[in-house]
This record gives C-alpha cells, structure tokens and sequence, in this order.
C-alpha cells in the first residue's frame, strides 16, 4: 500500500452527495452508518485519521465513512478538515469501493501536492480501507456496539481483526504499518419527564447525536414529535434496571416528582452511570440527598449526582437549561484525556 498526496490518480465520481449542506460533517460515530451499509449488502470505505502535524479541527482517530450511492456520487458520514479535503478524500473512497485496494492519504504541511491547501497549515494523514458486510472483524464491530462494550479495530488496510482489548483511542505503527482505534460504547441519555424542559433536553440530546430514551411514567401511548432511539412509559428505576446504565449513559431526571426521579437517579448512581442529574430548586437539594442516602446511596454515589445540573447564567427557558444540561452531560462521559 502506496502512500497518496491530495489530487493524485483520481477515480471519476466519488463527488459526496449533497455536498452543498454538508450534514455529513454531523456524525462522529459511523458506526450506525456501517450496520445500515452492511445490513444492505453494500461495501463501505472507511477513513480513519491517523496522525496529525501541527493544527487540525480533529485529532487522531476521527473517521468518516462512504457508501456508493447515485450517479457516481458517494454518501458520507463524519468529517476531517470541515471541507478542505472531503471531497478529495470522498473520490479516493471512490476506487477504494471500486477495486478494494487500501490508500494512505497525506494533506496538507509536508505534501508535495499542494493544490489542496489546509486552513489550519497542518498536516492528517488517513487510512482508506474497504470493509465488507461478511468480514468477521466488521460483524464483531457491530456486536460489541449493539452489547455495550468496548472494543478495538486493528487494521493495516488490507487485514482487519476487532479485539476484546481497549487501549488508546488510536494507537499507531508505522513499521509494519497498522493502527488499532478504539471503539467504546455510543454515548446514551435518558430522559425521564414530559414538560417542556424534559423534551427539551431530550431532542437536543438526539440531535447531538446521543443514543437518547425517554422515559415518562404513565405517558401517552402516542411517542413524542421527534425522533428518539427509544419511549417507553415506566418508572424509571424499573426502565434503567431493564436497560442496564454503563459509564457511557447519562441520566436525567426530570418529572419533578421525587418518586419518579429519585428511583431512577438512585437506579443510575448504582449502575456506574457516567452523569446523573435531577432538575429541581436548590431548596429541594437538601431533603433530596437525604432521601437518597435512607435509601441506601453511598457518599461515594451521592458525590456524583448533580442536584443542579447545567450551566449558571444561560437562562431559564427550556431551551436555555437543557442546552447547559447537554453540555454538562458531553463535558462528563467524554474521557479527560480526549476533552483538549
């Protein structure tokens, strides 16, 4: 496997589909896009950033992910650069769908092709390799993200294996070349509640693409008006004990009805839930706590639980709140070492 500059030995097409609006750029996890591609039979070329220099809007490890789709043209998902190179990397996905032969691709600082230039004056690096809807490292990709658990992708290009192991997000060898990108569970909310500022929260958490269930005890058989992975009408404690929360998973609570609520931020805090939160005044705190801790929540537990959640000074609106809420919640089940 050869390694490629912007611009070199180009396939005709490859052009990314509505390119124009590039809502591709939105999704940072392909795999809901993988299992769609091989659950039709189709091959997918998938684009893993390895190495950085310099500046860049995303760092190692970020992927984007192409299907062949009409008239030539390729469907994405994800994004590098924020449209200096996609469209390059969009053709070169191109022939890797047409002929399965695997591309490193070099932009930006250190290329000798310069006719892509990078806005940020770094350089990425990228790993083009064609998986196949009956490769076993793909199908075991696609299981250890439907059970919630962490796995890793090792791949040179050409061989592909998905280990039990988790390590790095990236890890790189440059001879023999392969890099080994980590894969953890997709990040998951739960809402409970059904007033403005619970379905507030949950539809920003289901445009930031987060896994996101709503919870509303004795709600309307009707699902609320817009997309979410999940609605389901029990207490809470019951729905998260059947659910199973995991580090990954944020929970809100958000009936106002402590009976609802502290059984399901109690549920949450025992299941190692990454970020616990119950909407309420700051005069509830107290008696809230207190009720938590007769139940059997430990300091350890109670220390996590945000009583308060959200960012001071955005507002009251339900929108205000659940944005300060949303940000809160992807500050916490990011890892520290990925937050910079």
């Amino acid at each position: 496997m050869t390694t490629l500059a912007a611009g070199e030995d180009l396939p005709l097409g490859g052009e990314i589909a509505h390119a124009d609006w590039p809502e591709f750029g939105w999704i940072d996890d392909v795999r809901p896009s993988l299992a769609d591609a091989m659950a039709a039979g189709r091959p997918a070329a998938l684009a893993t950033l390895f190495k950085v220099e310099g500046s860049a809007p995303r760092g190692p490890g970020a992927q984007m992910l192409f299907t062949a789709g009409a008239n030539g043209t390729v469907a994405a998902s994800g994004y590098f650069s924020g449209d200096c190179i996609e469209g390059d990397v969009a053709h070169h996905a191109a022939q890797v769908l047409a002929v399965g032969q695997p591309r490193r691709l070099h932009y930006g600082m250190g290329s000798p092709w310069i006719d892509l230039r990078l806005r940020c004056g770094g350089a990425l690096h990228v790993l083009l390799e064609r998986v196949l809807p009956e490769s076993p490292a793909v199908q075991a990709l696609l299981r250890h993200a439907a059970e919630r658990r962490s796995c890793t992708w090792i791949s040179d290009g050409e061989s592909q294996e998905t280990s039990e192991s988790a390590g790095p997000l990236l890890a790189l060898t440059a001879e023999p070349f392969r890099i080994a990108r980590r894969y953890d569970p997709p990040r998951r909310l739960i809402v409970s509640g059904g007033d403005p500022g619970a379905l507030a929260a949950a539809r920003l958490g289901a445009m930031a693409q987060f896994e996101t269930i709503l919870l509303r005890p004795g709600g309307p058989h009707a699902p609320p008006p817009f997309p979410v992975a999940q609605y389901v009408r029990e207490e809470p404690a019951e729905a998260l004990a059947r659910l199973k929360v995991d580090r990954w998973t944020a929970y809100l609570g958000a009936t106002h009805e402590d009976h609802h609520d502290l059984g399901g931020c109690l549920a949450a805090l025992r299941g190692g839930a990454g970020y616990v939160g119950m909407i309420g005044a700051r005069s509830r705190a107290p008696a809230r706590r207190a009720a938590l801790e007769a139940a059997g929540a430990s300091p350890e537990e109670l220390a996590r639980l945000q009583l308060s959640p959200g960012v001071p000074g955005l507002g009251k609106s339900p929108w205000e709140v659940a944005t300060g809420i949303i940000a809160e919640i992807m500050q916490a089940l990011n890892p520290a070492h990925e937050r910079a």
